[in-house]
């Protein structure tokens, strides 16, 4: 089993995010979660890549249960074994395109120009590794973003409402390349989305709230 999480529960203070959610993913499944706003999807998937703490339950990642390691050994793995996309990006302004994406790799010691340039293509981009960000058009800063998450290849991949500032016709390209990609490196995806288009290309949809999951 690639993740798992068990009677999961989150508070912040005395206010409860989400409780008992119980979910688990298999090597190169793609979930979707959906739920209404404000029901704690994005703090779920800040926990299954141990960037936020939990109250009670479990996240495992290929067996290893992360809520036993320390802050150290927590990015470690991340840096290994898990991809991040985020909804607003997160590029680096004064990197370039072919940077940006490559970080990963530099941050493992491990660059590698070629492997850089094949993401590159992969999404679209082959000809824009000397832009940078500022150049490029969101539905391209999104493909870096995705390029950025898979370039080490990761096990788990993590999006986070990663078309939610697009238009529709951008949205779908983002996604054909998140799942194309997603799927040639055998990597699981969990997607946090609002998006019903984006929801049906997943294998299982889950609905999140308060009390776990459906």
């Amino acid at each position: 089993m690639n993740l798992r999480i068990h009677q999961l529960s989150k508070h912040y203070g005395n206010t409860p995010v989400f409780a008992n959610v119980t979910l688990d993913v298999a090597p190169g499944e793609f979930v979707a979660i959906i739920g209404e706003s404000g029901v704690g999807k994005s703090t779920l998937l800040n926990c299954m890549a141990g960037l936020d703490h939990w109250d009670s339950g479990t996240v495992q990642l290929e067996g290893i249960d992360i809520g036993q390691l320390s802050d150290d050994e927590r990015a470690l793995l991340r840096r290994k074994k898990v991809g991040f996309v985020f909804q607003a990006f997160h590029v680096l302004p004064h990197l370039d395109v072919a940077q940006n994406v490559g970080l990963p790799l530099l941050l493992l010691n491990q660059p590698d120009a070629v492997r850089v340039a094949d993401m590159l293509a992969a999404v679209g981009l082959q000809d824009l590794g000397a832009r940078l960000p500022q150049q490029l058009s969101g539905g391209q800063l999104q493909r870096v973003a995705i390029a950025r998450a898979l370039v080490h290849r990761p096990t788990l991949l993590l999006a986070d409402e990663p078309t939610g500032n697009l238009d529709p016709s951008t949205a779908a390209m983002v996604m054909q390349a998140l799942v194309t990609q997603t799927r040639a490196h055998g990597a699981s995806l969990v997607l946090v989305t609002h998006s019903l288009a984006a929801a049906e290309q997943a294998d299982r949809v889950l609905h999140l709230r308060a009390d776990g999951v459906q």
